[in-house]
């Protein structure tokens, strides 16, 4: 499958679709509290994206070959948890870690990001892992450019977070996407400058970190969709979709409640 280059008219459609993805978390935000339920969550931000936004939540019976299809609106990865988690009736506790996966569907095109949030009062080292995490994703976007290469978001992550100490999820990457879900490219999280494919405008891809407090290594659980750290030690992921623009990118999932940009990020857009 090649890549795909979007149009002007392309962008533009997915432009609102990533907003709407955005603003779902904006909704969110003062709902994750200890006691509530990741099955509240997900009722909520069912409801807004079927009844406000009139648009389609891309997980809900999401089914690639070989899996079962996906039985919620959203992704609620909680603590240990890397990627995919399933809502369910267990409520969030003071402490926990929690992060929120939205990929909305609006005209025929996706919109797709994630942000971390921390219940109550979190631990230093939790709260260090989701602000690393979240400049790891931002060091990622600002190598993009044309005539950059792939590997060069990767290893740009990379090295941020092993400098703190912390690991790189392998298994699990950021991706092309537009009318489809998920399309080429992957974009890996490590690597090496210099490699794989060459950045052009037009091209939509989301950059979306996936960083452990412990080892890399994961595991999957019994559902067939949540992700796990083979240590049970802390995971963090956040997520943006952009565009290359012909001089840089363009972060197409930000709105009103979006967390304030890394001191050393001075623009969304170039």
């Amino acid at each position: 499958m090649s890549i795909t280059i979007k149009t002007a008219a392309d962008i533009a459609a997915m432009r609102v679709a990533c907003r709407l993805a955005s603003e779902v978390l904006d909704i969110l935000t003062p709902h994750v509290k200890a006691g509530v339920t990741t099955n509240e969550l997900d009722r909520i931000a069912h409801d807004h994206i079927v009844h406000v936004q009139q648009a389609i939540p891309a997980p809900l019976n999401y089914q690639p070959p070989g899996y079962t299809p996906y039985p919620k609106s959203i992704c609620t990865s909680v603590n240990h948890v890397i990627c995919h988690g399933i809502p369910s009736e267990k409520a969030l506790k003071n402490g926990d870690i929690i992060n929120v996966d939205i990929t909305v569907i609006k005209d025929g095109w996706h919109g797709d990001t994630s942000r971390m949030f921390i219940v109550g009062e979190g631990s230093i080292a939790a709260k260090r892992l989701c602000a690393v995490t979240y400049d790891a994703m931002w060091h990622g976007i600002l190598k993009v450019k044309p005539g950059a290469r792939l590997g060069d978001i990767g290893h740009a992550i990379q090295t941020f977070v092993e400098r703190q100490g912390l690991s790189v999820v392998r298994e699990f990457c950021g991706h092309g996407i537009g009318q489809k879900f998920h399309e080429e490219p992957q974009i890996l999280h490590y690597g090496r400058p210099g490699t794989l494919d060459v950045l052009v405008p037009g091209m939509v891809f989301t950059i979306e970190p996936m960083v452990n407090a412990g080892r890399r290594e994961l595991k999957e659980a019994g559902d067939g969709w949540t992700i796990v750290t083979k240590d049970r030690s802390l995971s963090a992921q956040w997520e943006h979709t952009l565009v290359v623009t012909e001089t840089g990118f363009e972060v197409m999932t930000l709105s009103a409640g979006s967390p304030p940009l890394p001191a050393f990020v001075t623009t969304t857009s170039c």
